[in-house]
């Protein structure tokens, strides 16, 4: 952009020469034709021709002329141009040779030809400049031939190499003014489209904003659900069961004990959820051991036999799939807590090379498996399925009436690089 603008009034300059460089002709032709009049032989018919003659070629410069920057795209235009130009120029010179102020004319006009026809037209035009500083056409005799022929090659070489340099140098000029002109254009585009970039950059900050709150709501909605909620929940249970055991104190204690357990981690848990960590268990252990040790203290507080089998050799996944698998199964234990009036529970972790695999399987009452697009659902199953689907797993849910019902969780199976198998179970 700078550039743009430090070439500026170089290109005002090159306008105004160019304007008058248009006006060359016209002066020249002018100065030729008065000075033909005044000094050169009276009489009629020496002073109309040149008067007629004058305004012809005046007239033929007037509405034939070709600028340099068309001369591309009319060529035959021209050449007629040109070549009627040198015509007039021929036909004045003879009358008079002060007309060589018009016929230099042929010099700057001759860019105008194509580059093949330049040597020719610079050649016509020394020839009739040599004729006019010999003084004119009647001075073509004896000697002076001779000298006219050495002027003839003398105007070619110099003003031909002068031409040539003056003809590179506009069309050098004229290639710098396009490359200016399209910079500035290309600057323009520029800054349009950083000026479209910047309304987009904000849009897309604006989203990404919006999004980021929203995820961070839908988290913080789920940690609470698995964390404060459920714990709550257990605390409740756990002091309803204390006020039915009044009358046997050691009972009595063992629940109270137990809601006093359950509010503990469940504190840990909201501060943990806060501060965006993994699940306690998960923190000092891996998923096989974390699952058993929620399976024991659910035993313990649901007073309903609770096993843990893992399969296959066992290896650590990314966090994010070990929290997801982690709270399945901290989720299905609630719910059968919760509805399932069970007496088995078992849960089973399955590690293969394409998949891990979380079954939870109860032989409680059972129920109805709503439809995954049905608006019933609960929000712990709603919950589950979302966080499945951001870390590319799945959900299948199997259960009946009386025939208890079995959830099925199947993640990634990703290592964590550099990470070897922990253990190796068979069922």
């Amino acid at each position: 952009m700078a550039d743009v603008t430090t070439d500026a009034p170089i290109s005002a300059t090159e306008g105004r020469l160019g304007r008058f460089q248009g006006w060359i002709p016209y002066l020249g032709l002018a100065l030729s034709a008065a000075l033909s009049l005044a000094l050169g032989p009276g009489g009629t018919g020496y002073r109309v021709p040149v008067l007629v003659l004058s305004v012809i070629a005046a007239g033929w410069c007037w509405s034939m002329e070709v600028d340099q920057a068309e001369s591309e795209r009319r060529r035959v235009k021209a050449v007629v141009y040109y070549t009627g130009l040198l015509a007039l120029m021929a036909v004045l010179v003879l009358l008079s040779p002060f007309f060589g102020f018009f016929g230099f004319v042929g010099y700057l006009k001759v860019s105008v030809l194509p580059r093949r026809l330049w040597w020719p037209g610079i050649t016509v035009t020394a020839a009739l400049m040599a004729v006019c500083q010999l003084g004119g056409v009647q001075n073509l005799r004896g000697g002076l031939i001779g000298i006219y022929c050495g002027l003839v090659v003398v105007n070619v070489v110099i003003a031909g190499a002068v031409t040539y340099q003056a003809i590179e140098e506009d069309q050098r000029s004229r290639q710098r003014a396009r490359y200016i002109d399209e910079l500035a254009e290309a600057n323009r585009r520029l800054r349009e489209t950083m000026a479209e970039n910047a309304g987009l950059h904000a849009q897309l900050v604006t989203q990404a904003r919006e999004a980021g709150v929203l995820d961070e709501r839908q988290r913080m909605a789920g940690e609470i659900h698995d964390t404060i909620a459920q714990g709550l929940t257990g605390i409740v249970r756990q002091l309803e069961a204390a006020e039915r055991f009044d009358a046997d104190p050691e009972r009595r204690l063992h629940h109270v004990a137990t809601a006093r357990q359950l509010a503990r981690e469940s504190l840990a848990e909201a501060r943990r959820s806060v501060q965006a960590l993994r699940p306690g268990p998960l923190a000092d252990a891996q998923l096989p051991d974390a699952v058993q040790d929620l399976a024991e203290r659910w035993e313990r507080s649901s007073g309903v036999a609770a096993g843990v089998t893992v399969t296959g050799t066992a290896f650590p996944l990314p966090p994010a799939l070990e929290v997801v698998l982690f709270r399945a199964a901290q989720e299905g234990l609630a719910n059968i807590a919760k509805h399932a009036r069970a007496s088995r529970v078992g849960l089973t972790l399955s590690y293969t090379h394409e998949v891990v695999l979380l079954d939870v399987l109860d032989d409680g009452v059972g129920f109805e498996p709503p439809d995954e697009t049905a608006s019933g659902q609960s929000y712990g199953l709603t919950a589950m399925r979302q966080r499945l689907l951001q870390v590319g797993g799945s959900l299948a849910i199997e259960s009946a009436p009386g025939e208890g019902t079995a959830l099925s969780i199947s993640v990634p199976a990703l290592r964590v690089p550099g990470a070897g198998g922990l253990l190796e179970n068979a069922p």
